[in-house]
């Protein structure tokens, strides 16, 4: 009874995992769309003049900042940001 049960679980946890990585991620690396600037898209400060660059995918679009509290602020007003972008 015992060898059934571990068998189950066994073929159940399995079957989970192949299934798990047989779903796609929402955005591959191919998918995003390069961030082209040498500055922060927000402050315009020179990207690793602050520190380590952070780097964020949205909506498909790579968005670099020179520091995290600028992060927020292009939280706030995605668009506003983007349209440097284009």
């Amino acid at each position: 009874m015992k060898t059934k049960l571990t068998t189950y679980l066994s073929t159940l946890l399995l079957g989970a995992a192949l299934v798990a990585t047989s779903i796609p991620a929402t955005a591959s690396a191919a998918d995003v769309k390069p961030y082209t600037l040498k500055t922060c898209v927000v402050s315009g400060n020179e990207l690793g003049s602050m520190g380590k660059v952070v780097t964020k995918t949205y909506e498909g679009q790579e968005v670099k900042f020179c520091c995290k509290p600028c992060i927020k602020k292009f939280d706030a007003n995605p668009a506003k940001y983007l349209s440097k972008l284009k």
